[in-house]
């Protein structure tokens, strides 16, 4: 898969108390770059906990501690990396806005 954007996880990792993030951040983007989903289910096959909320698809980073938000475009085989967040802050978050 291709990912857009790196940056947005870099910048989050960066962050004074998130840099704790990183490695698991890392790890989910080399593992996801080697994938081919052609549909939600290649995604649980992927990772069972993760949760689709409309078009988003919601994975649980780091014991969830931090959650992130993607838009997969199946036909053109990428992922937009649209949030990343606490739980906290995706609690008061409305997904479908994102």
């Amino acid at each position: 898969m291709v990912i857009i954007s790196v940056r947005k996880l870099r910048e989050f990792w960066q962050q004074a108390g998130r840099e704790d993030a990183e490695q698991a951040l890392r790890a989910w983007y080399d593992l996801v770059e080697q994938e081919d989903w052609s549909g939600p289910a290649d995604v649980k096959r992927f990772d069972r906990k993760a949760s689709f909320v409309g078009e988003r698809v919601v994975f649980n980073i780091r014991g969830n501690r931090y959650r992130l938000i993607v838009l997969v475009l199946y036909d053109c085989r990428t992922v937009l990396i649209r949030w990343i967040g606490t739980h906290a802050e995706y609690d008061e978050l409305d997904v479908g806005g994102v």
